[in-house]
């Protein structure tokens, strides 16, 4: 199944998300080598692609493990959440309907 992770993160976390940010996309790599990930990006603190300074609020990723407990102990293993540049992460089940 499905699970969506949202990470919320602190404020001026930029730096803290640049430093963890190797290790971080490591991971992510790694579930889409095994072909679990959907989809995974950032949540821009401004209305821009870029935001530079401004930074990001969070982040989604939507991947599939084989229950809630284990999207759960990932998300805990995130090196972001390591770096303190999450405030908190919810990881809810996610069903996927588009696209088909």
């Amino acid at each position: 199944m499905f699970y969506a992770i949202v990470g919320q993160d602190v404020p001026d976390s930029i730096e803290r998300r640049l430093a963890a940010r190797p290790a971080h996309l490591d991971r992510l790599h790694a579930l889409q080598q095994t072909g679990r990930l959907l989809l995974a990006g950032p949540f821009p603190s401004i209305d821009c692609n870029d935001p530079g300074s401004a930074g990001f609020s969070g982040s989604l990723i939507v991947a599939e493990f084989d229950s809630l407990a284990d999207a759960q102990a990932w998300a805990d293993a995130d090196p972001y959440v390591a770096a303190g540049v999450y405030a908190g992460v919810s990881v809810k089940p996610f069903k996927k309907v588009f696209p088909a």
